[in-house]
């Protein structure tokens, strides 16, 4: 049987990963693909009372940024061997919002954990479990803000840091783009839906054969 292919989807709050990851799945279902949408935290039994911790529980907001690594790094742990491993020796496309990427960026850039603590928590929670492609969606941290404020609902604990903190994410994203590891894609997140839309499928449709 073929081996599935796995795709990641990163960039900040607000840079539209939810609605293209959608619109990728739909493209693909319709050409008869067996696709797996996966998130995170979550996405697990245990990774969706993870995430309730990480993201609205009233206790998260007195997590330390070491907490908030090992928490992060659990759910992924658990969906890698319990959904995405499986999947893709089944021969199915995942789709991830958010993977190893976010972990790299969110704690080891933007909380200024030791970066190489990060890899290798990173590398023991996902094993050899890596994307063939990750797009990683740009988008100006204010503009992402204003995208932010027009969402129904009140702001879950990571949506809720200040500005500072969305620009470091901002830059260790492109700072894990410009060192230039094949599997990364840049988007430009200010373009329309459709536009971000087209560029992806370009970049997978060839691959598809």
């Amino acid at each position: 049987m073929t081996r599935g292919f796995f795709i990641s989807f990163e960039g900040s709050e607000g840079c539209g990963k939810s609605t293209q990851i959608q619109r990728l799945a739909a493209r693909l279902g319709g050409l008869g693909k067996s696709v797996l949408l996966t998130r995170e935290p979550g996405g697990t039994e245990i990774g969706e009372q993870l995430r309730e911790l990480l993201q609205f529980s009233k206790a998260g907001h007195a997590m330390c940024a070491e907490t908030e690594l090992l928490l992060f790094t659990a759910s992924r742990a658990q969906l890698v061997r319990e959904k995405v491993l499986p999947a893709l020796a089944a021969g199915t496309i995942v789709l991830a919002d958010r993977f190893l990427d976010s972990t790299t960026v969110y704690q080891g850039v933007a909380r200024r954990l030791d970066p190489a603590q990060v890899r290798a928590i990173n590398r023991f929670a996902v094993g050899d479990c890596l994307p063939a492609v990750t797009f990683i969606l740009d988008l100006d941290p204010t503009a992402a803000r204003t995208r932010l404020t027009s969402r129904a609902g009140a702001p879950d604990r990571m949506e809720n840091q200040p500005a500072a903190f969305y620009d470091a994410v901002r830059a260790g994203y492109l700072a894990l783009v410009s060192e230039q590891d094949a599997r990364f894609r840049l988007l430009d997140a200010a373009r329309t839906a459709d536009e971000i839309e087209a560029a992806i499928w370009q970049e997978i449709q060839p691959r598809l054969a």
